[in-house]
């Protein structure tokens, strides 16, 4: 295939960039002039971008197999590195594989073999395992939250996937945690370690104690709620069955909200977070898997309705807000006897207003039957709306295209009628159906 978009400028101005943050500038330089390079860097600093670029600058456009493997601990994250080389405009193939979808879909999208292959370990060894294409041209090779997948059980599927590359001659490691020991069949000799967790600290993040009267904290998780308003964040658990008690008593007092774990359907988890992006929902209720590796934005703050288990857990759930150059607040929710642990530090507790307002859904998600494979196009989603929907352009929401499908947020109070007009509308030659999701 040809390569459509080679200069970095280019994929920048793609990718609405302006310029490189100074940890990817020195990132790209190590990984582009050495074989072995880890990357330490708290979530939301641009670590995708940064091992995404050199990977690019490496790639032989006359060679047709698969040259860089990344490997990923969550489907999210495999899913959203895939939409960022995507939105790169490389004219390289890409492609994720990851559980929680069929494999004879992995088989059709595979059967054009891709240059840049990403996913989750035990679905990467079943491709591997039914040698459905190549491993001699695959190079580089990417670990990236690498902590994430060996502390959430991917050892042994790491460890025989490495044992299947013979060629590889370029490695990197990225996680936002410190101090994390790397396995010895990583084969990572004489590694150039670059450690920007201590130089990104988070100094414009608040943390702040709300103390709980009753052992029972819904009420007063509630009245929090309520108190930071119309604003987007997520309400961390650490129990499937936390989550469930916690949205269950949402819905009761009518606070539009999205639940994400590892317990639910990976259809009904790529949902959630779309509409969390696109902002159908203001709170995300999730247990830790929402911590890093989802593309979500940025978040005015965090609640630890249930309290972490260890400072790592405690630092990647505080690493969803104050990211970049934006401020956010951690709220530690805890019975008044609870102590806290020693790595939570101790602040005043403060008092929250008793509030009567409500938090209001503002938006809908609709769905749409086409997409990427149909030639579909944002450009054709938003003209429909627009002209035979007659929305203004301000009305119209965050557009996500996937490959057989999009995703689109309009106001909640359109949302009936939109549907009733556009439903059975023709987008360039497919016939799609439309729904409110």
């Amino acid at each position: 295939m040809a390569n459509e978009i080679k200069d970095q400028q280019d994929i920048l101005a793609k990718l609405n960039i302006s310029a490189l943050n100074p940890m990817q500038e020195k990132a790209i330089e190590t990984i582009n002039k050495n074989s072995n390079t880890i990357l330490l860097s708290p979530t939301g600093t641009g670590k995708t971008l940064a091992f995404l670029l050199p990977i690019l600058n490496s790639l032989n456009v006359d060679n047709p197999e698969i040259q860089a493997l990344i490997v990923v601990p969550t489907r999210e994250l495999a899913i959203q590195i895939e939409q960022v080389v995507r939105n790169m405009g490389s004219g390289f193939k890409v492609n994720a594989v990851y559980g929680g979808r069929s494999k004879s879909k992995d088989k059709i999208e595979l059967k054009h073999t891709p240059a840049i292959l990403m996913g989750t370990p035990g679905r990467i060894l079943d491709h591997f395992d039914d040698d459905r294409f190549s491993k001699a041209s695959i190079n580089t090779l990417v670990l990236d939250e690498y902590d994430k997948s060996l502390e959430i059980g991917f050892k042994s599927e790491m460890r025989e996937i490495l044992s299947e590359l013979n060629n590889v001659n370029k490695r990197v490691l990225t996680s936002a945690t410190q101090g994390v020991g790397v396995p010895t069949f990583v084969n990572l000799s004489n590694p150039i370690v670059l450690d920007f967790l201590t130089e990104t600290s988070h100094p414009k993040l608040s943390i702040k104690t709300v103390i709980s009267e009753e052992k029972n904290k819904l009420p007063t998780l509630l009245n929090l709620v309520k108190y930071l308003g119309n604003q987007p964040g997520i309400i961390f658990c650490n129990f499937r069955e936390s989550i469930d008690m916690v949205s269950d008593f949402l819905n009761d007092n009518k606070i539009s909200h999205t639940c994400f774990s590892g317990g639910m359907e990976q259809k009904d988890r790529e949902r959630a977070l779309i509409k969390f992006r696109n902002g159908t929902s203001q709170i995300l209720v999730s247990t830790d898997l929402a911590a890093r590796g989802i593309d979500i934005p940025e978040l005015k703050f965090i609640i630890h309705y249930e309290l972490p288990h260890s400072a790592v857990e405690f630092t990647h759930r505080n690493g969803r807000t104050a990211r970049v150059n934006e401020k956010g607040t951690a709220y530690v929710l805890k019975w008044k006897n609870q102590l806290l642990p020693d790595f939570i530090e101790k602040t005043e507790p403060i008092e929250i207003p008793r509030v009567s307002v409500q938090v209001q859904q503002q938006l809908e998600t609709l769905f749409i039957s086409g997409g990427r494979k149909d030639k579909i196009s944002k450009g054709d989603i938003a003209g429909l709306f627009i002209k035979q929907g007659n929305i203004t352009q301000e009305q119209l929401g965050n557009i996500e295209l996937k490959q057989d499908c999009a995703f689109v947020a309009v106001p909640l109070e359109l949302a009936d009628s939109l549907v009733n007009k556009l439903n059975n509308s023709r987008l360039k030659k497919k016939k799609v159906r439309i729904y409110i999701l």
